[in-house]
């Protein structure tokens, strides 16, 4: 076993008394952001506490409770006494919540509120290496970080009855869940991850399944409506320095394991959703080494590559993530280590992204694998809620004819953009390209004959009539003009930009199997 500290001890009654002074002083995002104004606020979500030190000064309980929880800084017994109350600050101590002696007390743990647009909650992890003053633990539990706020960005949030947290950490993931799912399962293979999770999952009164062990292993012959999972997915040689990042796989098995596993623990139509890791080897398409991993049928399955890192880059980057200097002796000598693996593996990169699943049955299912490296702001969860939608209705669409029966109509905030040159006769169009202004952003080049094609989309004709009266007007064989708008057409509704006019009829979902129950 890994870990190297004693597991906290927040009971029931403790996580209430905390949860009542809590309440008490508007610890929670909104009463941080209002005490601490926007500015502080904005500078201490960059790393940069100063600004939130002094406005926290002199401010009360509230005040006390975000310097001790958030920044990290020392308190007074009497203080932290008034901040607490109702809870004892001896009972603090002994469940591990504090640290110190009475007249300098800190945070054993990460105490934080953490909110979407409805919801505030309060996430319970280990300190940072910054605030311990130290290199962390291996067993170290990470709170609210880059990627977890990715994936909750990314997943879905339709009503579902069973959902999975796979590798939990501090929980952070099925707090969004709460809000969507009926039942929720939480796993991990840490034992202090499991303690701090059950601990946030108390204070903010949820009644969650908690599970140890690895992977799958503790929902084996399980299925789910939903799966989220923000997994170890840090690639390279054969490791665990941290439980949270580490898998101990070979280069990217961490993320091929997943993709290979996770669908037969979907119910049918049921939407698995992860960050992964792929490599990019030398020779080798990264779009066929992550379809590799996919089983042989009986899912969609949409891959989307957000950032590809330099070898070099990647290793530094999580160097500095364990508080390793990459210039000190260690430093150098991990590195070396890591880079030599790269370079006898053929690796030219890595990639990182999001992956989402859906379970179709004996249906044969769609597999896209894209590049989404433009900056956007909207969440991706949206998106892939709405990319399933429209996969469901190109299925029940799927003959041509289906298709050019089809009324479409250009989506909102779907916007033309021409670059003309000059030319002898006025201006000449070069370039004619299809942007979407949400969402991704996703752009499509035109020639003249698509754009005239998608200014008649209006929901009035169907596809057919449109592409036989353009056939007329320019002369062109309609068969061929058909031939080679089809497959266009299906990759603009496969973005979003083309909706059909009488709205979504997704096929029918599959029928579940008669055979055994849950998943093998």
């Amino acid at each position: 076993m890994l870990g190297v500290a004693d597991l906290p001890n927040l009971d029931t009654d403790l996580c209430a008394r905390l949860r009542d002074a809590f309440r008490t002083h508007r610890y929670d995002a909104d009463g941080v952001l209002e005490l601490l104004g926007p500015r502080a606020h904005a500078a201490l979500g960059r790393g940069e506490p100063e600004l939130a030190s002094r406005a926290s000064r002199n401010a009360g309980p509230l005040g006390t409770l975000i310097r001790v929880f958030l920044l990290g800084e020392p308190a007074q017994a009497g203080e932290l006494s008034a901040a607490l109350d109702p809870l004892p600050l001896g009972e603090a101590i002994a469940g591990g919540l504090l640290t110190g002696s009475a007249d300098r007390l800190r945070a054993a743990l990460d105490v934080r509120p953490h909110a979407d647009q409805e919801t505030s909650w309060w996430v319970i992890a280990d300190l940072d290496s910054g605030q311990l003053g130290e290199r962390v633990p291996p067993d170290h539990v990470l709170g609210i970080g880059q990627a977890s706020h990715s994936l909750v960005r990314a997943t879905t949030r339709r009503p579902v009855d069973t959902l999975l947290d796979l590798g939990t950490g501090c929980g952070v993931q099925s707090l969004h869940a709460s809000r969507h799912a009926n039942g929720i399962t939480a796993t991990d293979v840490a034992p202090r991850a499991l303690a701090l999770a059950a601990a946030t999952f108390r204070l903010n009164e949820l009644d969650v399944e908690l599970l140890e062990g690895e992977w799958f292993t503790p929902v084996a012959r399980r299925r789910f409506d939903q799966i989220v999972c923000n997994p170890p997915f840090v690639v390279g040689p054969p490791k665990v320095d941290y439980v949270y990042r580490d898998s101990g796989l070979t280069g990217d098995d961490a993320s091929s394991l997943l993709v290979r596993q996770l669908p037969a623990f979907l119910n049918p139509g049921g939407v698995g959703q992860l960050l992964a890791s792929w490599l990019h080897r030398t020779g080798e398409d990264w779009s066929d080494r992550v379809r590799s991993w996919l089983p042989p049928a009986g899912l969609d399955a949409w891959f989307v590559q957000r950032d590809v890192a330099d070898p070099g880059l990647y290793v530094g980057t999580w160097l500095r993530d364990a508080g390793i200097d990459p210039r000190s002796a260690e430093g150098k000598a991990k590195a070396a280590a890591w880079l030599d693996w790269f370079e006898a593996n053929d690796v030219e990169g890595v990639g990182f992204g999001f992956v989402t699943f859906r379970r179709t049955g004996d249906v044969d299912g769609e597999v896209v694998c894209e590049d989404l490296r433009q900056a956007y702001d909207d969440p991706l969860g949206v998106e892939a809620a709405g990319w399933l939608d429209r996969v469901d209705w190109l299925r029940a669409h799927a003959s041509a004819q289906g298709l050019l029966d089809a009324r479409l109509v250009v989506a909102d905030g779907v916007v033309l953009e021409r670059i003309d040159e000059p030319a002898d006769e006025g201006w000449h169009t070069i370039t004619r390209r299809l942007h979407r202004t949400n969402g991704p952003g996703w752009r499509h080049e035109l020639d003249e004959l698509s754009a005239s094609l998608l200014a008649g989309c209006r929901g009035a004709l169907t596809l057919g009539d449109l592409l036989a009266l353009l056939a007329a007007a320019h002369d062109q064989p309609v068969d061929e003009l058909v031939g080679a708008a089809l497959p266009a057409v299906r990759d603009l509704i496969r973005h979003g930009m083309l909706l059909p006019a009488d709205g979504w009829e997704p096929s029918a979902p599959p029928e579940p199997p008669e055979t055994a129950q849950g998943a093998p």
